[in-house]
């Protein structure tokens, strides 16, 4: 019998999604968002607030300590909750006090202070990835995961519009204060679920924790078959990953202003990112997991294109049309960002084993980082030498081999999850 995907929605793990996505987006939008503005108006230079973006340095490298994750329990609530539990409430105390510094006469405590959030948020991440896993059954890893990532996306209306509307009627202080309230949602989810059943267990000693992960992942595939899956990893966002990396500058060589990029980005760039990632994960329910990968991810590689059709069109002369035309690109591009990204991470989570799940999940992600942390490093380069239009094409090209890996990775007639 085909599984109902609006079935799917109906259920209380659906919920725990929503609250683990918003509990892991506003630390991560306070930093990106609130933190610079804050800095911003108390006096700081610009050179010393850019340079408060290496904090977000432990999310790269969270991977070191995602293996304690997975080796230790604290005393209680259990192994995936203690940990839940303990970073959350920490992250609220440590964004309430943050608001109470002076970043001019404190400088220092400050600088600490937000790198304690950074490195908390990461670690938070960590153990909410690994409790998401266990959580759902494979059928519901597509849907599970959209609402996480949506409810993440959402997360940071909290830091980056409420907090700077607030911010103009009361001190920096309370401003704070009510933004660390906004993780008492999550940390009441996390006190009132339930630990996860895993047969496999914790592993037994943190030599086994460490090494294990890997013993486990090359030997279930075999070596040549998980260097095919690492290689998937990498490559699948490449091309999607490498066309953004200097969308805006795009924008304004095209003619557009600041004010119109950012009046079309907001509205057609995040809801077809959030529709199209609520709507990929009821799909999926129907597709299954690979199938889902190969129809998303060619409209994913689309959207690429319709970057290279923007630079190929150049500065048109009507406004209507040029904006019509630039909403067209951004909401494509999000529509596959969202697609893309829901069965992409649903595919992470499936291939985690159950008793790895943690440190196996960091290394994932950390992974398929890459590309935005080294190879989007030579898009300026690359836009020099070819200009905008090559540069499109080029990136539709680097998105081919990650499809085609699919044939092995994830085949259109594997057989599809089961609802157990």
């Amino acid at each position: 019998m085909t599984a109902s995907p609006w079935r799917a929605l109906a259920n209380r793990r659906m919920l725990i999604c929503v609250l683990t996505g918003f509990s892991s987006g506003l630390p991560l939008y306070l930093l990106l968002n609130l933190v610079p503005a804050w800095l911003k108006t108390e006096g700081l230079s610009l050179k010393a607030i850019g340079a408060f973006a290496l904090i977000q340095f432990p999310y790269t490298w969270k991977f070191v300590w995602s293996p304690f994750l997975d080796r230790y329990a604290l005393p209680l609530l259990g192994r995936r909750r203690g940990w839940m539990g303990l970073t959350q409430l920490l992250l609220l105390a440590a964004i309430a006090w943050l608001g109470t510094l002076s970043p001019t006469a404190e400088l220092g405590l400050v600088v600490g202070l937000t790198a304690l959030v950074a490195f908390l948020s990461a670690t938070q991440d960590i153990v909410l990835d690994a409790y998401r896993r266990e959580l759902l059954p494979d059928i519901e890893l597509g849907i599970g995961n959209a609402i996480h990532v949506n409810a993440y996306k959402l997360a940071g209306l909290v830091p980056g519009s409420l907090s700077l509307v607030l911010a103009d009627h009361l001190p920096w202080s309370q401003v704070f204060l009510v933004t660390a309230l906004f993780m008492a949602p999550g940390l009441a989810m996390t006190l009132m679920v339930r630990e996860p059943v895993v047969a496999a267990g914790a592993p037994r000693t943190l030599r086994d924790a460490v090494v294990e992960p890997f013993r486990e992942f090359f030997g279930r595939h075999g070596m040549r078959s998980a260097l095919v899956v690492l290689s998937f990893i990498f490559l699948y966002k490449l091309g999607d990953s490498l066309c953004t990396a200097l969308a805006t500058p795009f924008y304004l060589d095209m003619g557009f202003t600041k004010t119109e990029i950012g009046l079309v980005a907001k509205n057609a760039g995040l809801w077809p990112s959030v529709i199209g990632g609520l709507l990929g994960g009821l799909w999926m329910i129907r597709l299954g997991i690979n199938r889902a990968l190969w129809v998303f991810g060619v409209v994913q590689w689309l959207a690429i294109y319709g970057f290279a059709w923007l630079a190929w069109l150049g500065p048109a002369e009507s406004d209507t049309l040029r904006l019509a035309v630039l909403a067209g690109v951004i909401g494509l591009e999000a529509l596959g960002v969202g697609l893309g990204t829901t069965a992409f991470v649903a595919y992470m989570a499936r291939t985690t084993h159950p008793a790895y799940t943690a440190t196996q999940l960091a290394l994932f992600t950390s992974l398929m980082a890459v590309p935005r942390t080294f190879i989007n490093a030579s898009a300026g380069w690359l836009v020099e030498f070819l200009g905008w239009f090559d540069f499109f094409m080029l990136c539709g090209v680097l998105a081919v081999p990650g499809m085609l890996l699919l044939v092995k990775v994830a085949p259109w007639h594997a057989p599809r999850e089961s609802a157990s």
